[in-house]
């Protein structure tokens, strides 16, 4: 079956819209979707370069790690893309049935395919990883990138009693919803977020490292638990890490992501989190384009705090 879709031929070009041969269902539980909306994610960029650990270094392929479809039968459906199957970003796609959400009626596709990438971090880390107790207080490193703008809201509705947000750009600190935002200084971290009980870090690199570094050394209790859940690494894939940060603390050290979580227990999240979305308990901006513009869309700067969804 041809169709048209982003193709990437090379990990050093944006993908190009252009004809692709799909391949045929080859199960039951595999179904051709017409493509409704489908997000442009910081995890698809990662994917297309060929730089995401997940990457398997085959070309050409189709980028896009989850969507919304419309089935033969005109149910909506939200899925997460296979990685043996081609991905989304394209006008018609194969989906495996058991990756896959009905959508309630007059759902936001839009924004179903916008929050989901950015907010399932956050959501199956404190529901899986680190479950969050009622009322505990939550740091969120990177507060002001998309995913991390999400993480203020999961953490609140799942029921942080404090929020700390922590982020580099102190102009959009503001308007978060947390308790506290503070700028990536040791001091303001110290203060402000000495006594969390959980951290949510999207930064790695050396600033989480003087960040962690920073609030264990405030503690006035060192024995109490923290638990570091580490997601993201926009400040940098490594970190020196001093052995004395785990010895000296009730410190817990762990991640979240492909892998970390089962692909059973991210799927048995999905519905509950698009409630969120679509009741909106949880709100995301976002900016459309078409996807036969997909290079140009590719090539634009993010507009800060929204996320890009292409549609067919």
């Amino acid at each position: 079956m041809e169709i048209q879709a982003a193709v990437v031929r090379s990990f050093d070009r944006p993908p190009r819209y252009e004809p692709y041969e799909l391949p045929a269902p080859s199960d039951e539980d595999q179904a051709v979707v017409d493509v409704v909306a489908v997000g442009l994610h910081p995890r698809v960029r990662s994917g297309a370069s060929g730089s995401h650990y997940t990457s398997t270094g085959k070309l050409p392929m189709i980028p896009g790690v989850d969507g919304v479809g419309r089935l033969a039968d005109g149910r909506l459906i939200y899925f997460v893309a296979d990685d043996d199957l081609a991905g989304p970003m394209a006008t018609r796609t194969v989906v495996d049935l058991r990756r896959t959400v009905e959508l309630p009626p007059g759902a936001d596709v839009v924004k179903v395919a916008a929050a989901m990438n950015p907010a399932m971090s956050s959501w199956v880390a404190l529901r899986r990883r680190v479950p969050i107790r009622p009322g505990q207080s939550v740091l969120i490193l990177g507060a002001t990138g998309n995913a991390g703008q999400m993480a203020t809201q999961v953490a609140r509705r799942l029921g942080a009693g404090h929020i700390v947000a922590a982020g580099r750009n102190e102009s959009r600190l503001s308007g978060l919803g947390a308790d506290i935002a503070v700028p990536l200084t040791e001091d303001a971290l110290a203060e402000a977020a000495s006594e969390v009980d959980l951290v949510i870090d999207y930064l790695w690199g050396k600033p989480a490292a003087a960040a962690m570094m920073a609030v264990l050394r405030a503690r006035t209790d060192r024995s109490r638990e923290l638990n570091w859940i580490q997601i993201g690494s926009v400040a940098g894939p490594t970190m020196e890490l001093p052995s004395v940060a785990l010895r000296s603390a009730n410190f817990r050290l762990q991640g979240n992501g492909q892998g970390a979580v089962s692909t059973r227990g991210y799927l048995a999240e999905l519905p509950s989190l698009i409630d969120e979305i679509t009741s909106g308990g949880l709100t995301v901006d976002t900016h459309t384009a078409p996807l036969a513009e997909v290079e140009s869309a590719w090539t634009q700067p993010e507009q800060p705090g929204a996320r890009t969804v292409l549609v067919p």
